[in-house]
């Protein structure tokens, strides 16, 4: 079909992007510098060409710096890219390519997988028979059956970080193939993540990214390089027809909800998938490159706050209003209930790369009144060294406590000098997130996260092994603080294989006992490994696939299961406040001890320590006692404050399923001493009404 086939008419520059309207579709872009612009209609996603080029006039489809056309003759699943001409004066901050075709920054779904070359989009050449394609979508044409995003609720919220693909890639997944590593394959297992006691699930990036981005002979599979703000990832859906994965990714948050699992995507707005100046152009770059990144002072190179080659602009008021329209549409048109913002203090930057104390973009985000009632949770640094943990601008961000991390795992590793640190940690960080701008769950805590060794491979190995990355093991953190609890590696020594056991549960019970919002990683409940691979993130593998199925994951998993549901059972866990500690002029929630009550040692060799923890008003007080040096160690138990018994919840020198068992089913403890082995934890619980 030719351009003569498709009536045209002017066209709006409001909105940007592709609109169904009365006659047709509005195509709207912003190119401030550009020269000539023009549609390009594909008939289906592989397409070898264009079935229509329509050349817009600057005369009569452009207004200010936004060109625009309104084609009639077309609808929902019309496939289209654009062509953008212009300087291409590095120097200047120009890099526009007449030969290039480009995906619609405002496109809310991309198509052409199948055919799409990187490398063509980055060399010399048209590149329009193997470029990515927009697709035009209504976005109300869809029944949600009266499903909303969740609402914010008072109790803390229990997150569950997992990779959509590699959730249910495995066979052993028990998925039909097809589903298996798609957003139906994740709905299937809604009521798996019920079961484990999580209230949200936070998903590793689903915005459309480019699986070529990644060294020769390997794939993108982590999905932190986008090419669209907008369009949901087509590889993860099981229908691959147009329209196919924005359906399935509906369907999958609407079967989410109904579990009561809230959905945060984790998003990627501080950088893109062009890279620096020798990368694609695959978007961005193509309309208006000075307005979309940010720029070193010779305009040629791009300034690089992300180590991934260029840093988004995003306090520039075009970029601005791009992420929080994406932002917006997640929230309204997919449903949605929060995000994660990757290396957020990249989007602290002004233009000039320097950080900005009020930040628009930050600002605007965590006011504005259509996003308020989301979950915002910020990555308070970025790769440019800017570490804004507690002090991110803006209003509302939650942020993922990367101390709560190093200092849990160095205590339980036993390194010299880590009570006083370990004890702010437990109650909330307020010496990291100042409680005059802040509430305990503001605190993400995590011992583990995507980025980094996982729970199994913290107590299994010393030393990073990434050699399958192809880069010579430079990649990934060199700062594990992890103890591979004496052999490095898998092994069939018993007493190390129980010390690890242990060493998990021990990591488990700090993470979940903890004040704040605690975050567990997609595997850790069930000992997943990558074989000290710290950063898979070009393996689409069994590195990145969850491990289902075997006699030792379901015994981990129901301890993760029991020790969640514990925790909710805890008052002062679930209630947003400060805790105040017990002090010679007053009661508080928390009371800390050592091997006597009330008598904590904070010494810089201290290796145990003990805390009881209750609210006032509130039924039930909660013992911890942690022995994290290699030795045993004997505790006197304090009174409880309502002279109630003590029941021993957990013990992780147990074996399974020993390791733990909920207060009404534990027996009264009858003694006054309890002795705990090297490397161990134990959670006792008193409440008067479960009687003696």
């Amino acid at each position: 079909m030719t351009a003569e086939n498709h009536p045209t008419a002017p066209g709006r520059p409001a909105p940007l992007g592709a609109t169904i309207m009365p006659g047709g579709v509005n195509f709207s872009v912003f190119a401030k510098d550009a020269r000539a612009v023009s549609l390009l209609l594909f008939a289906d996603p592989t397409s070898p060409r264009p079935s229509a080029v329509l050349d817009l006039d600057p005369a009569r489809n452009r207004t200010s710096y936004y060109w625009h056309i309104l084609v009639g003759g077309i609808g929902p699943g019309q496939v289209y890219a654009w062509r953008v001409d212009g300087p291409y004066a590095p120097s200047e901050g120009h890099l526009y390519r007449r030969d290039k075709a480009l995906l619609d920054p405002y496109g809310l779904a991309v198509t052409g997988q199948d055919i799409y070359d990187r490398e063509a989009a980055r060399s010399d050449g048209d590149n329009s028979h193997c470029c990515l394609r927009s697709v035009v979508v209504d976005p109300d044409d869809y029944d949600w059956e009266e499903d909303r995003t969740l609402p914010r609720s008072d109790q803390r919220e229990v997150i569950y970080e997992l990779h959509v693909g590699g959730f249910t890639a495995a066979a052993a997944s028990g998925l039909e193939p097809s589903l298996r590593g798609t957003y139906a394959g994740l709905a299937a297992k809604a009521s798996y993540l019920k079961d484990l006691g999580v209230t949200a699930v936070e998903l590793m990036p689903v915005h459309e990214f480019d699986v070529q981005d990644a060294p020769p002979g390997r794939r993108n599979v982590w999905g932190y390089s986008s090419v669209s703000f907008f369009a949901p990832h087509a590889a993860y859906s099981s229908d691959r027809s147009p329209l196919g994965p924005v359906r399935e990714f509906r369907d999958m948050v609407k079967v989410l909800h109904r579990a009561g699992l809230k959905v945060i995507l984790d998003v990627v707005y501080n950088h893109t998938a062009e890279g620096g100046p020798d990368g694609p152009t695959l978007c961005w770059r193509g309309f208006e490159n000075k307005a979309y990144y940010l720029l070193q002072q010779d305009m040629a190179r791009y300034a690089d706050y992300t180590g991934c080659g260029n840093t988004f602009n995003a306090n520039h008021s075009i970029s601005r209003r791009l992420i929080l329209a994406s932002l917006r549409y997640w929230v309204h048109h997919m449903h949605v209930d929060g995000f994660r913002f990757d290396l957020a203090s990249a989007l602290s930057r002004g233009e000039d790369g320097r950080p900005l104390s009020q930040a628009p973009v930050l600002w605007a985000i965590g006011s504005d009144p259509e996003l308020v009632e989301t979950t915002l949770i910020a990555e308070a640094w970025d790769a440019g060294g800017l570490y804004q943990l507690g002090s991110l601008p803006g209003d509302g961000f939650a942020q993922w406590n990367g101390a709560f991390r190093d200092d849990v795992r160095r205590f339980l590793r036993s390194d010299p000098g880590t009570i006083e640190a370990v004890m702010a940690r437990i109650t909330g960080s307020s010496d990291l997130l100042p409680p005059e701008d802040h509430l305990p769950f503001h605190s993400i805590n995590y011992v583990t996260c995507h980025d980094g060794f996982t729970l199994q491979d913290l107590v299994s190995y010393d030393r990073k092994h990434n050699e399958a990355n192809g880069e010579e093991n430079r990649d990934g953190s060199d700062s594990n603080f992890s103890w591979n609890c004496g052999v490095e590696g898998p092994t069939d020594d018993p007493e190390i294989l129980d010390l690890r056991r242990r060493q998990v549960r021990n990591f488990l019970c700090l993470l979940l006992l903890s004040h704040g919002t605690p975050m567990l990683t997609m595997g850790d409940e069930v000992g997943h490994s990558r074989r000290g691979n710290n950063n898979p993130w070009c393996q689409d593998n069994s590195l990145n696939h969850l491990e289902w199925d075997d006699g030792q994951q379901h015994e981990l998993r129901e301890f993760t299961r029991g020790l969640i549901a514990f925790s909710r059972r805890v008052p002062a866990l679930q209630r947003n406040r400060w805790w105040t500690a017990t002090s010679p002029q007053q009661q508080g929630e928390i009371t800390w001890h050592g091997l006597e009550p009330g008598k904590p040692d904070w010494s810089e060799e201290s290796r145990q320590l003990a805390w009881t923890l209750h609210l006032p008003g509130e039924p039930g007080e909660m013992l911890v006692l942690v022995n994290t040096g290699d030795g045993e160690a004997r505790f006197t138990l304090p009174d409880s404050r309502d002279g109630s018994p003590w029941r021993l919840v957990v013990d992780t020198a147990r074996p399974a399923p020993d390791d733990l068992t909920l207060p009404e089913h534990a027996a009264p403890f009858p003694e006054a001493v309890k002795t705990l082995p090297a490397h161990c934890a134990t959670v006792f619980w008193a409440e008067a009404q479960l009687g003696v």
